[in-house]
């Protein structure tokens, strides 16, 4: 256990510092509470592998330049799909696809239905009693759940581009947690058994989507009340003078929100945990006190992971919707259609 305390504590400073999705901080801390909903059954397991989730939730992040098909797993750009898709698109993979086609689903994101599938997936790993694949899927959903709970991953204008707000993505997402999540309310309460899983994931979209106006809104309203030289601030980031937004915009932006972060940051760790049980309990509640420690193996794969590797794709596709293609004829394409339905 001291040896993976070590390996982990230096990966995370390796990591890159860059925020993407809810950023570093508010991944680790998500994770790292949803651990404190679980049943006792369940909490003590979770708790002896509180560092390995909590430091690999971010990993999802880490790759999302590295890995094909990575990036649309964070989120879904429902506004090309027109008025009210939030209510009308289908919650299963596979009337999606039919209606759609797949090359167009995963152009502009596909976050509900990738949690779908890795509830799957995690409740298969409960079932193996595989401790790596229990922790790596525990660590990674919590990742996917907390992004569907942002409302700048439900649109296009993820970073305001669209509307001349550019950085607010890493403003609502990671500054203001950063400054003020000191004082939020985590107590979230225990984790419950979810009927339907698919549905929760898309109520979790729909939640941060009916929060988008709010997000852009409020934050021209701000900006309309602040100089340039008041908006921003500079600050030490590794030895590099940064310009960051001001800590006096930033509290009167999440002022205007009424403390909108933290209601999203407390539905993501209550989610997260009930999707953690609900895997377990649909497994057939394994006794969790019986289960290996992480293997060699695992451990040998994040250092691999670790390892700097180029870009192979932009993170965030910015065009019109595509021309329909013929699904893909891969495997991954066979088990969606199935898991997903």
């Amino acid at each position: 256990m001291k040896r993976l305390l070590l390996f982990l504590l230096l990966n995370a400073m390796l990591w890159p510092q860059k925020s993407m999705a809810w950023g570093f901080y508010a991944h680790r801390r998500i994770d790292r509470l949803a651990v404190f909903t679980l049943p006792p059954e369940m909490i003590g397991f979770y708790k002896k592998h509180i560092v390995y989730i909590t430091e690999t939730s971010t990993k999802p992040d880490s790759r999302r330049t590295l890995v094909p098909d990575e990036a649309p797993k964070h989120y879904i750009d429902l506004d090309v799909y027109g008025d009210s898709a939030v209510y009308k698109l289908p919650r299963f993979w596979k009337d999606a696809v039919a209606k759609y086609t797949e090359d167009t689903l995963m152009a502009y994101g596909i976050v509900p239905w990738h949690i779908n599938l890795m509830k799957f997936q995690l409740t298969e790993a409960f079932k193996a009693r595989d401790t790596d694949k229990i922790l790596r899927l525990s660590s990674e959903m919590g990742h996917y759940i907390a992004d569907a709970c942002v409302p700048l991953h439900t649109t296009q204008n993820y970073n305001g581009q669209l509307t001349n707000q550019r950085g607010i993505h890493a403003l609502w997402e990671s500054r203001l947690p950063e400054l003020l999540a000191h004082n939020y309310d985590f107590f979230v309460g225990r984790a419950t058994y979810l009927e339907n899983p698919q549905l929760r994931a898309w109520d979790a979209v729909t939640r941060a989507h009916l929060a988008l106006d709010s997000v852009l809104r409020f934050e021209k309203e701000v900006t309309e009340s602040f100089d340039e030289d008041r908006k921003y601030s500079f600050e030490d980031r590794n030895g590099v003078n940064t310009r960051v937004y001001s800590r006096d915009f930033c509290e009167d932006y999440h002022r205007k929100l009424n403390g909108q972060v933290e209601r999203q940051m407390r539905y993501a760790i209550a989610l997260t945990g009930s999707f953690w049980y609900t895997c377990w309990v649909d497994a057939g509640q394994p006794d969790l006190n019986k289960m290996a420690g992480i293997s060699e193996k695992e451990l040998q794969n994040l250092k691999e992971e670790a390892k700097p590797q180029p870009p192979v794709l932009p993170v965030r596709p910015e065009a019109a919707i595509p021309r329909a293609r013929p699904l893909h004829d891969h495997a991954d394409s066979l088990f969606l259609s199935c898991a997903f339905h």
